[in-house]
């Protein structure tokens, strides 16, 4: 059984360039550094791996792999984002520090379940940062919102449009 996330990783340009961003800038608490110099294969590397803990225990983590070829772009936010729940209070509070710092930032955003803002992270990554309406856990509850006829509906309009 699958108990959660413990983290999810990416790529990054710089690791001290990431760590101001998710320590300094979102307030992440920085918990682990791993340096690796042997892949699993045994190949000879020099990698760093560093964890950002977020408030439920996971993280977000980084390798900087200067000897691995990688294809930094800006993501557009369909192709990859990252959303982070905050509180409607931080989320504004976000919003403002931004702003202030001189950051692009977009929103806020109104989904009808959530609120949100968008930053751009040094590596190019779309970071959203999401807080809950009081109708969440409704708008997410499949029994109760037609998640899967609504899949099944977008699944027939593709294939009508492919014939």
């Amino acid at each position: 059984m699958i108990k959660g996330l413990h983290h999810n990783a990416y790529r990054c340009r710089d690791s001290e360039e990431t760590r101001r961003f998710y320590e300094d800038f979102l307030e992440l608490r920085f918990a682990h550094a791993l340096r690796i110099h042997e892949s699993m294969t045994g190949r000879r590397t020099d990698v760093l791996h560093t964890f950002y803990e977020m408030g439920d225990g996971s993280y977000l983590a980084f390798f900087e792999a200067p000897d691995r070829p990688f294809d930094f772009k800006d993501q557009h936010d369909y192709d990859l984002h990252i959303a982070l729940e905050v509180d409607a209070g931080t989320l504004q509070r976000m919003l403002d520090k931004g702003r202030g710092e001189g950051r692009e930032v977009r929103g806020i955003s109104d989904h009808r379940f959530i609120r949100s803002i968008y930053f751009r992270d040094p590596n190019g990554y779309v970071i959203e940062l999401t807080a809950k309406m009081p109708n969440h856990d409704r708008a997410m509850d499949p029994a109760a919102n037609d998640a899967a006829a609504i899949l099944d509906s977008w699944q027939k309009d593709k294939a009508r449009e492919k014939a």
